[in-house]
């Protein structure tokens, strides 16, 4: 066997394996509800061959004998089938795209879901434009292949087989015949779906590309005019426009070559059928209605197996698109729940680093921790100081296990912190940042997301601890008001208080701070430190100081230095030790 016969049969083992999947965990569910759908398929599948079998009489007894007796009976069957056949087309369709639509939003939820659950390494390596795209253009494909596939799939199928039926019944001969154009038809569209399979995952990839780029322009939209890089980005994201309306001219064109090949295949079969019934009706072998019934049967025939083979187009794109989804519903978090954990509180807990090693990635030859050990105590205030890429945010990142450690351990209290469950050890936690989060939501929501289920008076509460109450009432409309993507509508100042707010509500026994006022001015700074100072008494504090002269009063400095603790002590102390921390405090900052 050569490699493309491989190729070919692991693309139609890929195939079986993600159809079963499908079928297994998403279908199955609604077993019930497919078989009332092909049971209104069968109908309306029986209607349409029943029409061509009412075709004979009609020739035969009204058109050629002029029976007239019959006119009344055949014409009243005639409307009874086309009713029958409308009602239950319509039930069949209305199950089948309910059945789809809820499998397919049960796939997004559970890739939402699945997001969710992996840790931060995963979408340091995935730009959230690829992420949303796997969302919403991959999943739309798949949605456009389930619901457009079970809807027409058995639907069509059912429909050929009666009316393939019908022909054998008029001219088995003949019919044997006619059914040579199946096989050369079902061949062409087989290519033609194995090439839309591979356009299919070139497609999905363009506009997921084309998503990360629209999103990281509107991200840095004042970057971008700040510089003048309008042209430039328009640029790019037209080449990426562009890209992605080729790949879809050339999918259609692909799929289009199926019409005027089965159009030919189909033209060249009724010559033949009229020629050869022609000569058999003048000799008296069949009659007009016979021949007539047969051609009726064919010609509807023709009709759902163009649609098997536009459903067969449609089913290998969404199955390029499946094939993106299942990759990541198959993603694992690094960072898990051990098979020991268990819901631990503590109560001021006291952080050690015992001999920690990490690196970011697996083959980098240096690491971000190098064998660090430290205390944090308990009811105090550590800082962390040191040039970027000392490793002072890598031990900050493993305390909440955003990730773990290569070797070596955490303990928080008595426990190794992967004997917490996540949920636990970060309820522990409360992480205030240089990067802020707010929602384009209420103020009641972007505060009270520090806490679910928080009552109304608490977040006020947590406000007025914040020092934020009294700009939030001057809002438009006090806590109710919307504060925009990002807090557009709020101060530095005013964002960073919002995010203490949220903190204060969460009233952990652990406290992160990461630089949490590097992005303002002096005074401003001044004022969230003396805010930060009441959120900090009598929990343990961890704080990646920006300035120096935040961190003077902390009860320990530990300085960190390419991975390593280089040294450790107070203010005081470290300023006598004249070593690295004197030097950064006579340049008046730290990184």
């Amino acid at each position: 066997m050569d490699s493309k016969d491989t190729l070919i049969n692991t693309s139609k083992n890929n195939t079986m394996v993600m159809v079963k999947r499908l079928v297994r965990e998403y279908l199955a569910p609604y077993a019930g509800q497919l078989v009332l759908a092909i049971f209104f398929m069968l109908i309306a599948a029986s209607m349409t061959a029943a029409f061509a079998t009412i075709i004979e009489p009609v020739m035969d007894k009204v058109l050629v004998a002029g029976d007239k007796a019959a006119v009344w009976g055949l014409g009243f069957g005639i409307f009874i089938i086309f009713v029958v056949r409308g009602g239950a087309g319509y039930l069949e369709t209305i199950l089948m795209n309910k059945i789809g639509q809820s499998i397919v939003a049960n796939i997004q939820n559970q890739m939402f879901g699945k997001f969710l659950d992996l840790d931060l390494k995963f979408f340091h390596q995935n730009p959230s434009g690829q992420l949303i795209s796997r969302v919403v253009n991959d999943v739309n494909a798949l949605r456009t292949a389930v619901t457009s596939c079970l809807t027409g799939i058995g639907k069509s199928l059912i429909t050929l087989v009666l009316l393939v039926g019908v022909m054998f019944y008029q001219d088995w001969v003949l019919a044997l015949a006619t059914l040579t154009i199946f096989p050369l038809a079902a061949v062409f569209v087989a290519k033609i779906g194995k090439k839309l399979r591979r356009m299919s995952g070139d497609i999905q990839e363009g506009q997921a590309s084309l998503s990360d780029r629209l999103s990281q322009i509107f991200q840095g939209i004042r970057l971008v005019k700040a510089y003048g890089m309008e042209d430039h980005e328009r640029q790019m994201a037209g080449k990426s426009i562009e890209g992605v309306k080729r790949l879809l001219i050339k999918a259609v064109r692909t799929a289009s070559l199926s019409g005027p090949f089965n159009e030919t295949l189909v033209g060249f079969v009724v010559f033949g059928i009229i020629v050869y019934g022609g000569f058999q009706v003048a000799a008296g072998e069949t009659t007009a209605g016979e021949l007539l019934s047969f051609i009726t049967a064919f010609s509807m025939s023709y009709e759902p197996m163009k649609k098997l083979a536009r459903l067969n187009n449609t089913l290998q794109m969404g199955l390029g698109a499946t094939e993106r989804v299942f990759d990541m519903l198959d993603q694992n978090p690094e960072v898990a729940n051990s098979d020991n954990a268990q819901d631990i509180e503590v109560t001021q807990p006291k952080i050690e680093l015992k001999n920690v090693s990490f690196a970011y990635e697996s083959d980098d030859k240096k690491k971000a921790l190098n064998n660090v050990s430290i205390e944090i105590p308990a009811g105090k205030v550590t800082a962390l100081v040191g040039r970027s890429g000392s490793g002072k945010t890598t031990i900050m990142n493993l305390i909440p296990r955003f990730f773990d450690a290569n070797s070596g351990e955490v303990v928080i209290g008595d426990h190794n912190i992967k004997d917490f469950t996540l949920a636990s050890l970060r309820k522990n936690i409360a992480l205030v940042s240089q990067d802020i989060t707010i929602f384009d939501d209420t103020v009641w929501a972007n505060i009270g997301y520090g806490r679910e289920g928080a009552y109304k008076d608490e977040i006020i509460k947590a406000a007025i601890d914040a020092e934020a109450d009294a700009f939030i009432r001057e809002l438009p409309h006090s806590y109710d008001t919307r504060l925009g993507e990002d807090g557009v509508k709020l101060s530095g100042g005013q964002r960073q208080r919002i995010s203490i707010a949220r903190a204060m509500l969460r009233d952990a026994p652990i406290l992160l701070l990461d630089e949490a006022t590097s992005a303002l001015d002096n005074e401003s700074e001044r004022a969230i430190q003396e805010t930060l100072s009441v959120l900090q008494k009598g929990r343990t504090t961890l704080v990646i100081a920006h300035r120096l002269s935040t961190v003077q009063q902390a009860d320990q400095i530990i300085v960190m230095n390419e991975g390593q603790v280089a040294e450790q002590g107070s203010h005081e102390k470290l300023i006598a030790n004249d070593d690295i921390y004197a030097r950064m405090h006579s340049a008046g900052l730290s990184d």
